[in-house]
């Protein structure tokens, strides 16, 4: 699943989103409100997990502008306001599940699953497509043109975060916070080591180069590159 975490608590968003990755999830980072209105407002994701207090913009807020554009996505509110005034508040306002803290991670990832899999108007995708290159979500497997391609597990989160982002940029603290799990910049060439061994093993020999460095900044992955 594809899921936008927004909570501005650095150590609880740090803790909950390597939990999600480390359950095979693909997890973005918002640490405000506004931050978080304009991703959810972006992208599409498949569920959302929104803190009730956050800065610039309240969690209510944000659920009632999302509910309001006919935004469907599963909403699971995290919230110290546990009492059951504040619950029904939260329930009112568009949120599919209410979650007080403290709480245990392996119950909030069981309920975000759950929502995930409940929702009627969604479908799960499994397998991403650029060009002629696909990834079995499911298979975790990679082929172009047909031809089977052998990835590393890290090669292979690598291409489905640039997939899932077709067309994007994605910048190295991107790939640093969703496929290393660091929320700092280790000082290292270690991402472009890896994108230069994952592009080895799927531009080679084929005529479209799909994965483009984009200079100063990161990467970008299109089928028209």
């Amino acid at each position: 699943m594809q899921i936008l975490l927004i909570e501005d608590d650095a150590r609880v968003a740090d803790h909950v989103a390597r939990g999600l990755r480390e359950a095979g999830h693909l997890v973005d980072v918002a640490r405000a409100g506004r931050d978080g209105l304009l991703k959810a407002a972006a992208e599409q994701f498949d569920a959302i997990i929104l803190d009730r207090m956050l800065p610039e913009i309240d969690g209510l807020k944000i659920l009632q502008t999302i509910r309001a554009t006919g935004d469907t996505t599963p909403v699971l509110i995290l919230s110290a306001l546990g009492d059951v005034d504040e619950r029904i508040k939260g329930l009112r306002a568009g949120g599919d599940d209410y979650l007080p803290k403290p709480f245990a991670l392996s119950e909030l990832i069981a309920r975000i699953e759950v929502l995930g899999r409940r929702a009627p108007a969604m479908v799960e995708t499994t397998q991403l497509r650029t060009g002629d290159l696909t990834i079995d979500l499911l298979g975790r497997t990679v082929t172009r043109a047909g031809r089977r391609i052998e990835v590393t597990q890290r090669e292979f989160r690598i291409l489905e975060y640039l997939m899932r982002n077709e067309g994007r940029v994605v910048t190295r603290s991107m790939l640093l916070e969703n496929v290393w799990d660091y929320s700092f910049d280790p000082q290292t060439n270690i991402i472009d080591q890896h994108v230069s061994r994952l592009r080895q093993k799927v531009d080679r020999d084929f005529s479209t180069q799909l994965i483009e460095t984009v200079r100063g900044t990161g990467y970008v992955i299109r089928s028209d590159a």
